[in-house]
């Protein structure tokens, strides 16, 4: 970020000379009797130039200042909120206000005094004793106009909330997305567990991994790409109602529905199947949103999504052959033509299923506007999904697709471990051929099938996508507080 070097300097002086007097530039701690909300609303019945006689005490960071010689207005916000405060010599003493005149926006401040009401109306505290606890060395960008660039918001998002306190409101919404997520779950009986980050096999998910390497075992690791072969284990194991939410790494492209690291839940149920999952996962969905906003309905780049149930359903046979004019059991020179025609990058040595994702991916998934489940996939796509109970061609899985991003992913669940190997073979063979991303054989995945797992089924929600909905933001990096980014 560049500095305004004089400005810089000017407060390096300041920070010196406070320095050189004993006065601490740095406190340790302040005690506060109230939040600036709190402040807000207990006080808020105050008259137009009444003082109440309550002492408060109050902490947070200046973000503007005005009026000159013996008393000044400014503004100071905390996580809650912001609120003017006044400041008078004659009420802290001659040497406290040229503290005070020395003061810089951006510098954090305690403040003692007593709330009251201005002639003009707004509810203030009256200073009758202020602390500096934190000096401020860089001015805020663009005199609090706030932070406009958007890498720069990216890379220093410490400034981009200083700045834009509307952000704050996104990741707060964040949280209450989990948390609910979280509650609903376990008011339901699902118990959080939590599964290795880093796996021996890079496996549950057709993706490329990040790898690295474990020095004291001299054995190359992969950051995990999904939770859900150890997951499955659990409910091998016992488990019937489990679920984690956690960060998964996936060494692809960066886009505006794409990060390196994004969050994930996973849950898993046993003797239920894919039909049931799908009625969990829409009552999951349509009671988070209604919980967030208020109502079914969000709005999401001046569109209108409608969240409820029950949602549209396609067959992924109906949806690829409405938006592509092609049959799903073209061949795959068919599949080939039709991208290079729509200017997609494929390979003639790709594998089948790569191709038809690519097209899925940008001919079909953009046109899903309203939440709708795609049903009962080709079996090559699917690798760790149960064959279809009426045809062995496809199996019984989900996705939900809304404005055209998958929120969610689901399964009837592959329990067959002689199946289950014979798929991870033929993903081995595309290995072979080259496509990076194909499952390798998880042999300890197979085993613990092998003593059986019962009926189950399992879904996994990106997490942060769901929060770009129901905050309307146009990219995942504005709902992830720190996204990846070049070096600078």
């Amino acid at each position: 970020m560049t500095e305004i070097t004089g400005e810089f300097e000017q407060r390096r002086k300041k920070l010196n000379e406070l320095i050189e007097s004993k006065d601490i530039p740095y406190k340790y701690k302040y005690n506060k009797t109230h939040n600036i909300g709190d402040i807000l609303i207990n006080y808020n019945n105050l008259h137009t130039e009444e003082e109440s006689q309550d002492f408060v005490s109050i902490a947070g960071r200046i973000i503007a200042r005005r009026g000159h010689g013996k008393a000044s207005f400014g503004n100071i916000r905390d996580f809650s909120g912001i609120i003017q405060f006044y400041c008078k010599e004659d009420i802290v003493g001659e040497e406290k206000y040229n503290k005070y005149i020395s003061l810089d926006i951006g510098d954090i401040i305690g403040i003692k005094g007593h709330p009251f009401r201005t002639k003009k109306g707004e509810l203030s505290i009256k200073i009758t004793e202020f602390e500096l606890l934190t000096k401020s060395l860089h001015p805020l960008p663009e005199k609090f106009h706030g932070l406009k660039d958007k890498e720069l918001r990216y890379r220093h998002r410490y400034v981009d909330l200083i700045a834009n306190p509307e952000i704050k409101d996104v990741f707060e919404k964040r949280c209450k997305i989990i948390s609910f997520i979280r509650n609903y779950l376990d008011k339901e009986g699902f118990l959080e567990v939590e599964t290795p980050v880093l796996h021996s096999i890079a496996g549950g998910a057709t993706a490329k991994p990040f790898i690295t390497h474990h020095n004291t075992l001299d054995m190359d690791l992969y950051l995990r790409i999904a939770t859900e072969l150890y997951l499955k284990r659990l409910i091998v194991g016992g488990f019937e109602k489990i679920y984690e939410i956690g960060r998964v790494f996936r060494n692809e492209g960066i886009s505006y529905k794409h990060n390196p690291e994004y969050t994930l839940l996973e849950l898993y149920q046993a003797y239920i199947d894919y039909n049931d999952i799908l009625y969990l996962t829409e009552k999951l969905i349509s009671e988070t949103v209604r919980y967030i906003n208020g109502s079914l309905k969000v709005k999401y780049n001046d569109e209108e999504i409608d969240f409820s149930a029950p949602f549209q359903k396609m067959t992924m046979f109906e949806a690829f052959k409405k938006y592509t004019n092609l049959d799903i059991n073209s061949d795959t020179q068919a599949f080939i033509s039709l991208a290079k025609e729509h200017k997609l990058e494929v390979k003639d040595n790709m594998p089948r299923e790569e191709i038809f994702n690519i097209l899925y991916d940008k001919l079909v998934e953009p046109n899903l506007k309203q939440p709708t489940f795609i049903i009962d996939y080709p079996i090559e796509t699917s690798p760790l999904a149960k064959k279809h109970r009426s045809n062995p061609k496809l199996v019984e899985r989900f996705e939900l697709i809304c404005h055209g991003m998958e929120i969610a992913n689901a399964f009837s669940e592959l329990n067959d471990p002689i199946d289950q190997k014979e798929r991870f073979f033929e993903q081995l063979k595309e290995k072979e051929a080259g496509f990076e991303e194909a499952q390798l054989l998880d042999e300890d995945f197979v085993l613990a099938l092998e003593y059986g797992m019962p009926p189950t089924g399992g879904l996994g929600i990106g997490l942060d996508r769901l929060v770009m909905l129901l905050t309307s933001s146009a990219s995942i990096r504005d709902v992830i507080l720190f996204p990846q980014l070049r070096n600078q």
